[in-house]
């Protein structure tokens, strides 16, 4: 069994590489299409581009990583097929559960390697990609909505441990690449609902443990009994700088202006407990988390469904036709997976179920595969 499993790993490893390869090579060429007509907007060149698309490919191994197991598989089995291996490993009393486990085995290695892209490497490099255009260009974030861009924030008692006395809304007109703000605008309520404080300030710097300083600052308080009578109670003062602690952190303002599957898990665990908090929608985000928590998993079902392949003897087609046919079981899994996320989040589904289904689906064509080669 080692000897079959070692020569089950190293042909299935260098196949999928090989697939990996050939998608990155494929949609590297097409980002890199998409890139050319910034070219030369400010300071924005090839050489830009060119570390923009190589930082996106990280993304392109978690989200292909699946289809190029399933390829690659497929390829692997059905190579063992058409030779007879197959044949002989079966003869030899290698049953399908034993050829499952040693696929399941191969198949943790991708769900780990996999998780680390998704988790780690993927979100950092994205970010990165993103900051690079962004000075290459000379842009700023936000600049795209009219009013900038608005989030919501509790206020405490006590800096963020307190107990909720009210909430605030923060309005960014910039966000520069440094993660500065520009064109702050500030408005605290009561618990209320009645407008406590507006502040408005030049610029926002964030200096770390959830505190802003703002600078240039105008504070304007307006007294809990103010009638239109009373305009003159309201107090305006002038401030060169001030100190606002805020759970909204420049990682949760990026948050807006990044795909949510782009997201690792922890930042969209973070912001959607944000959005929880704050009462606002969380369904997008809740099924983005599970997804990214789940997408992993995946793969041992694209493995489960290759080993059918294997029982397929080179009567039954070519090994270009079944991975013609491996291709297309992955595309309408990669399309179902992006359909039921936008289908689960118009009809509220469960964030859970609706990041389950795809995979279930294609377990039970895996295992009926599987039962009507037994029979035969």
């Amino acid at each position: 069994m080692r000897v079959l499993q070692r020569y089950f790993s190293v042909e299935i490893i260098r196949a999928v590489l090989f697939v990996m390869l050939a998608l990155l090579a494929l949609f590297a060429f097409f980002d890199l299409m998409g890139e050319l007509q910034s070219v030369n907007k400010g300071g924005y060149r090839l050489q830009h581009a060119l570390l923009y698309v190589a930082l996106g490919l990280p993304g392109y191994i978690y989200e292909f990583m699946p289809i190029a197991v399933l390829i690659g598989t497929i390829y692997v089995l059905a190579q063992f097929a058409s030779n007879s291996e197959f044949t002989i490993m079966r003869a030899a009393s290698m049953s399908t559960v034993m050829a499952g486990s040693m696929l399941a085995k191969i198949g943790l290695l991708f769900v780990v390697l996999t998780f680390v892209f998704g988790e780690f490497v993927a979100p950092m490099t994205t970010k990165l990609a993103e900051k690079v255009k962004l000075n290459a260009i000379g842009a700023s974030l936000a600049q795209e909505f009219r009013t900038g861009l608005w989030t919501k924030d509790l206020v405490r008692d006590n800096g963020l441990k307190g107990s909720v006395v009210g909430s605030r809304f923060l309005n960014v007109k910039e966000i520069l690449p440094n993660r500065q703000l520009v064109g702050v605008k500030v408005y605290e309520f009561d618990s209320r609902f009645n407008l406590s404080k507006e502040v408005t300030a030049e610029h926002a710097e964030y200096i770390g443990d959830n505190v802003w300083r703002l600078s240039n600052v105008t504070q304007t308080s307006f007294p809990k009994s103010l009638l239109m009578q009373d305009i003159s109670t309201v107090a305006s003062i002038k401030l060169a700088s001030l100190d606002v602690a805020s759970e909204i952190t420049p990682d949760i303002l990026s948050v807006l202006f990044v795909d949510p599957d782009r997201m690792s898990a922890y930042d969209l665990a973070a912001y959607t407990k944000h959005l929880s908090d704050n009462k606002q929608g969380t369904e997008r985000y809740a099924i983005a988390f599970w997804k990214k928590v789940t997408y992993p998993f995946a793969i041992l079902v694209m493995m489960a469904l290759a080993l059918p392949f294997a029982y397929l003897h080179a009567r039954s087609g070519g090994i270009s036709l079944k991975i013609f046919s491996g291709i297309m079981i992955g595309m309408v899994f990669y399309l179902m997976n992006s359909l039921f996320s936008h289908v689960g989040l118009l009809n509220t589904w469960p964030p859970l179920i609706t990041a389950l289904v795809p995979s279930m689906v294609f377990l039970f064509m895996a295992m009926t595969a599987l039962w009507m080669v037994e029979r035969r």
